[in-house]
C-alpha cells in the first residue's frame, strides 16, 4: 500500500528565498523515498502473507490426499482417515493433555481443523477477510501450543521433551504473523483486498475486513 505524502504549502505572502528553493527542490526525491519505501514494505508483507497461505493451505491438501509428506499416502482425509487422531493422540504433556486424548478422530475436531486449515489460507492467498483469518488462527496455533506445551522439561513417560524454547514456538510465530498481517491489511498489494472493502457488507461489518 503506497503512501504519497504532499509537500506542505502554508498560506500567507513570502518573500522567495535560497533556502526556500532549496526545501521545494529536495522534497522531490524525499517524496519518491517515503513512496519506494512504502511500496517495498507493502510487497513484502504480501510475500509474507502469500507464502504464510501457502503453507496453510499446503498442510489442508497434504491431510486430505495424504501426499506421502506429513501425510503418508493411502491415510489421507479422504482415504478415510483422521487429521486429528495421530497429533491429538500423541499429545505427551500439559493441562489438556486428556482433553486432547479424547477429542482425538472426533469428527468434529477433524472438520474444525481442516476447515479451519483451508479457510485460513484460502484467505491469506487471496487477501480477503485476513481479520476472520487472524482470528480462527491464532486460535488454532494457541490449541496447537498447548498440545505441544512447550514450558515441559519432561513428558509424561519422564523422557526428555527436548523443547527448544519453554514460551515461543513456531505456533507463536504464525499467530503473530497472522495478527500483522490483519492489522497492516497486507491483502491490498498483490491480493483482492481493497476490491473486498468496498463490499457494502463489508463496510458496515469491519470485522470482515
Amino acid at each position: 500500500m503506497a503512501v504519497h505524502e504532499q509537500p506542505r504549502r502554508s498560506s500567507g505572502f513570502h518573500l522567495p528565498t535560497l533556502r526556500g528553493n532549496r526545501t521545494t527542490s529536495a522534497s522531490g526525491p524525499a517524496v519518491s523515498a517515503v513512496t519506494g519505501t512504502s511500496t517495498a514494505g507493502a510487497f513484502a508483507l504480501a510475500s509474507l502473507r502469500l507464502l504464510t497461505g501457502f503453507v496453510f493451505l499446503w498442510a489442508f491438501l497434504d491431510k486430505t490426499f495424504g501426499f506421502g509428506y506429513a501425510t503418508p499416502s493411502g491415510k489421507g482425509w479422504a482415504d478415510g482417515g483422521s487429521p486429528t487422531r495421530g497429533f491429538l493422540g500423541s499429545v505427551a504433556a500439559g493441562p489438556m493433555r486428556s482433553a486432547f486424548h479424547s477429542w482425538a478422530g472426533a469428527t468434529w475436531a477433524d472438520w474444525l481443523f481442516m476447515l479451519g486449515l483451508l479457510g485460513i489460507g484460502l484467505a491469506l492467498l487471496t487477501g480477503v477477510a485476513l481479520r476472520i483469518a487472524a482470528i480462527a488462527g491464532t486460535a488454532m496455533m494457541t490449541l496447537m501450543w498447548v498440545a505441544e506445551w512447550p514450558p515441559a522439561r519432561h513428558l509424561a513417560d519422564g523422557s526428555p521433551s527436548m523443547s527448544a524454547n519453554p514460551f515461543v514456538d513456531y505456533h507463536v510465530i504464525y499467530a503473530v504473523t497472522l495478527i500483522a498481517l490483519a492489522a497492516v491489511a497486507a491483502g491490498d498489494a498483490l491480493g483482492l483486498g481493497r476490491l473486498w472493502a468496498k463490499l457494502p457488507i463489508v463496510r458496515d461489518h469491519g470485522w470482515l475486513r
